[in-house]
């Protein structure tokens, strides 16, 4: 299964691409500003607004260290590595991703608070008991096995260590619609429902400190940006960088699937028992 994940976010080149686009809309490419690449580099719902949120969630300090499980481009642990001064190691399971991550970092003058590992988050390459907070938005919908992933995430926690995740769920509304952003087909799409979530994150070992349900607070955010007049369909410097041009579809799909409530959001701070 770890193969059809991999090839739906496969994009060779993709650091160089984004890099390109960068340059193509006037920035610095060799000193790069966080907000230079925010319409790209937080890829899940609400972008910063939901990293931000995370972060107060999870208390996160400068003492802390992070893992970022499906770090993806690493807009997110760019941004808590910055704002809140903890240094962050990323795990991606694709290279391309993992490969960009650290390009960005390195020109935005994170490479000493940032690093990213390509591996699979079934089997976490560190140490037990190695990070202080356990980090992940919108990369469990793409795994089966989340018991043991959520067993990883417990055992490379130390004690009393935090757990902060904003993941996309099974709404009442029916199957999802795809493809989304997460999956082209239902081979790459593992949603579950939030009581079953709560079972497992119980199971693996955590309590859970904080549960919200932040699908309305979503739903708003859409309507808010198509009231500023803000485009539906991706721009030249945007996430179909990374998907590439069937971007377009899924969008409008997860729109769909958010107003139809066949997708819930979820926001939720845990601690390692």
């Amino acid at each position: 299964m770890s193969d059809a994940v991999k090839r739906h976010y496969a994009r060779e080149g993709l650091g160089e691409a984004i890099l390109a686009a960068l340059a193509r809309a006037g920035k610095d490419t060799e000193r790069l500003e966080l907000d230079d690449l925010a319409p790209l580099d937080e890829f899940h719902l609400r972008g910063r607004a939901a990293t931000v949120d995370l972060a107060r969630a999870a208390n996160l300090r400068a003492a802390h260290e992070v893992l970022d499980v499906g770090s993806g481009v690493g807009g997110p642990s760019r941004r808590i590595a910055r704002d809140f001064g903890c240094r962050v190691t990323g795990v991606d399971l694709s290279e391309d991703y993992a490969r960009a991550a650290a390009l960005l970092a390195a020109r935005c003058g994170l490479a000493d608070r940032c690093r990213y590992v390509t591996a699979n988050a079934l089997a976490l390459p560190f140490a037990t008991a190695a990070f202080d907070v356990v980090w992940s938005q919108h990369a469990a919908m793409n795994i089966a096995d989340k018991p043991r992933l959520y067993r990883e995430m417990h055992r490379v926690l130390k004690p009393g260590g935090t757990l902060a995740l904003y993941d996309v769920l099974a709404g009442p509304g029916g199957a999802a619609i795809l493809p989304a952003p997460w999956a082209r087909t239902e081979e790459t799409s593992f949603l579950v429902a939030p009581q079953e979530l709560r079972r497992m994150l119980e199971a693996a070992g955590f309590a859970i400190t904080a549960w919200h349900d932040d699908s309305e607070t979503v739903r708003a955010w859409f309507a808010a940006r198509a009231a500023r007049g803000e485009p539906a369909e991706p721009q030249a410097l945007g996430v179909q960088l990374l998907l590439g041009p069937e971007f377009a579809v899924m969008a409008r799909n997860q729109l769909r699937n958010l107003a139809e409530r066949r997708i819930a959001v979820v926001r939720i701070a845990g601690r390692k028992r």
